[in-house]
């Protein structure tokens, strides 16, 4: 019997680390599929003149077949959300927004990607967001 695989670990960012435009520019992050595809959903925050910086979303409880997150990314995404806040992540060259559930849908979408805004000091209405309907299998 082979042993189980330890749930990825991924490494927390700081948002002041972030490039300096997500807080200067309109920013709009855009999904790569839609919401329907599980509990990531690759994306890419754009702004015009600014090369895309992908950016995926992560809900971090989904365990079947097995767990998408180690307990301590879990238990951290939900201490930072419920003081207002999203876990900024890396995985490899991809940047996670980290955020509690087993899914992904637009309202925890849009919520995600406000905290962002905030937390990079982003002026009130400088984001936006766009979703994809349905999936690449329809």
């Amino acid at each position: 019997m082979t042993p189980p695989h330890e749930p990825p670990s991924y490494d927390e960012s700081d948002p002041f680390d972030l490039p300096d435009w997500l807080g200067e520019a309109e920013v709009t992050w855009e999904a790569e599929r839609g919401l329907d595809t599980g509990h990531r959903v690759a994306g890419a925050l754009t702004a015009q003149g600014r090369e895309p910086l992908a950016c995926d979303l992560l809900a971090v409880d989904d365990a079947y077949p097995e767990p998408v997150a180690a307990d301590a990314v879990r238990v951290r995404t939900h201490q930072v959300w419920r003081y207002g806040e999203v876990l900024v992540a890396a995985d490899g060259p991809r940047m996670l927004l980290a955020v509690p559930g087993s899914r992904i849908d637009a309202e925890t979408a849009l919520d995600a990607i406000g905290r962002l805004a905030r937390a990079v000091g982003a002026g009130p209405g400088s984001y936006g967001v766009r979703l994809r309907v349905g999936s690449v299998d329809d």
